[in-house]
């Protein structure tokens, strides 16, 4: 197929194309390079995609309402993957006109983009921030999720919203993937993984938020790679379990869906660090802080329904996935 992947030189985008290239897809990837966070590691994911003969790249942003046009007309992607967004719960206290751009009028041209180029299916990043307030766990897709808790998290709850009306006006199939805290080679610095490991080594400090006492449902990348793939190649009809009476937030009478994906096992932070250390060989100095705005205390995933429709089974343990990032940040930054 040709696969139009946006955020090609994110953390997730470019795992994906990796994937999608070596079973023998054409990829577009198309990414702005912005410095939310380092720009030399996004250029370095990008590297190893170009090499690849199948593999073309755009620099541009999802504003950019020509650049995207144009890059639509001249690829004719048969499915689309948007996974370009401007990222981070505490960031989007700081800057949120950035979310509204990105998250939002980028969103926009990409649905008008795949309706009027005739796009089979758009599965897009969505985000287990949409929970917010919820304290029901695990979190499941059929809860209501009115209750953000950060702008982050309403952008994403709105890019659902938005890829609903579009499935139900124009017939688009398209997939909301909310995904669980993504771990794992090549992640994103500002992630507590990567901040924890740079500080150790370092010898510096971590800040540890809520006391330590949070937890998150953190998902190996090959796993999320995997469910990602799966909803790709499953192209969503009306759902025949649609009851207009009763609606909830993962049915619809369209071709729309909304998943969880996640490791369904959260993990105590103050564990997640513990394990850290033992693949460091080296103690943390931990400074312990109460739970910031924006976050919250526990997330969960339940993953049955993506499990049902598509097969997926998360399979990498948490101690294996720390072990991996580690020997992949150690050859990095040849620490």
């Amino acid at each position: 197929m040709r696969v139009l992947v946006t955020g090609a030189a994110g953390f997730i985008g470019s795992h994906l194309s990796q994937r999608l290239l070596a079973r023998g897809d054409e990829v577009l990837g198309y990414d702005n390079l912005n410095a939310y966070y380092d720009p030399a590691l996004k250029q370095a994911r990008l590297d190893r995609l170009t090499p690849h003969d199948s593999f073309r790249f755009v620099k541009a942003s999802l504003e950019d309402r020509s650049a995207l046009e144009h890059a639509f007309t001249q690829f004719a992607p048969q499915r689309v993957v948007n996974l370009a967004a401007q990222a981070g719960v505490r960031y989007s206290l700081e800057n949120p006109q950035a979310y509204i751009d990105s998250n939002i009028v980028g969103f926009t041209n990409i649905l008008e983009n795949c309706r009027h180029h005739g796009v089979e299916h758009l599965v897009y990043a969505s985000s287990s921030s949409v929970y917010g307030a919820n304290r029901k766990l695990p979190f499941s897709v059929e809860d209501p999720v009115d209750h953000p808790v950060s702008l982050y998290a309403a952008t994403k709850k709105a890019n659902e919203l938005m890829a609903h009306t579009y499935s139900h006006l124009f017939g688009l199939p398209t997939t909301g993937l909310r995904f669980f805290t993504v771990y794992g080679p090549w992640g994103r610095p500002d992630m507590a993984l990567f901040l924890f490991t740079r500080k150790i080594l370092a010898g510096e400090p971590i800040d540890v938020f809520n006391n330590g006492h949070h937890r998150r449902d953190f998902t190996y990348i090959d796993d999320i790679v995997e469910g990602v793939i799966r909803t790709l190649d499953r192209v969503p009809a009306a759902d025949p379990g649609y009851n207009p009476p009763s609606p909830t937030p993962a049915r619809s009478a369209a071709p729309y869906r909304v998943y969880n994906i996640g490791s369904h096992q959260p993990v105590e932070l103050l564990r997640y660090i513990e394990l850290l250390e033992q693949c460091l060989g080296r103690k943390a100095e931990r400074r312990l802080l109460p739970l910031q705005p924006g976050d919250v205390p526990d997330t969960f995933a339940d993953v049955e329904a993506l499990q049902r429709d598509t097969g997926y089974t998360p399979a990498t343990p948490i101690a294996e996935g720390i072990a991996r990032f580690v020997a992949w940040y150690r050859e990095f930054y040849r620490v």
